[in-house]
């Protein structure tokens, strides 16, 4: 009977004792980033082409004409686009603007090549999604292949932290897929 009371005791003590909640360190938070929905502004250069792009950008025409910023403000980020003829030298622009792309594999975890095809427009390219901490997460190059082409790259103003960027990465990959998608040549 001694020995039922201790082994009843002791379950008691371990039953009661169990119940305090135990103090666990929580893990480190991290900053949610939400963009809101795209809405969308108009870009021409009479004389070359036209797209759409996203009204949280600012369109920064530079000194020369053929450069264009959309400046992010919010994000700190530029999509940097720079317009070439195409003068008997399409092979020399693609190879140009893959050895631009390729130049970040050192840093580079990946890179991923999204072609782009648009037979009503002309517009054909490729859309490159560089993951890793590298200068630059996203490039693309779009041509018509006989008189225009037009190369992108997207810079954050910030330490290169994939992880961290990765929202904003996401958002802007839409963005650049919209122009591409909206892009129109006036002249061919």
């Amino acid at each position: 009977m001694v020995k039922s009371r201790t082994v009843a005791f002791l379950l008691l003590c371990c039953a009661l004792g169990s119940c305090k909640e135990e103090a666990l360190p929580k893990p480190s938070a991290f900053l949610r980033l939400e963009y809101p929905e795209a809405t969308h502004d108009f870009f021409q250069d009479k004389e070359r082409f036209s797209f759409f792009y996203n009204a949280q950008a600012i369109a920064v025409e530079k000194r020369n004409p053929d450069w264009i910023d959309l400046k992010y403000p919010s994000m700190k980020a530029t999509l940097v686009l720079t317009y070439s003829p195409v003068k008997n030298n399409l092979r020399a622009l693609l190879q140009d603007a893959e050895k631009m792309t390729f130049k970040h594999a050192i840093k580079a975890d990946d890179i991923q090549a999204i072609p782009y095809e648009n037979n009503v427009n002309k517009v054909y390219g490729k859309m490159y999604e560089v993951s890793g901490n590298t200068a630059t997460q996203i490039q693309f190059h779009a041509t018509d292949s006989i008189a225009n082409f037009i190369t992108g790259a997207l810079y954050f103003y910030a330490r290169p932290n994939y992880d961290s960027l990765y929202p904003s990465i996401a958002y802007l990959r839409k963005d650049i897929m919209h122009l591409m998608e909206t892009l129109v040549w006036e002249k061919h």
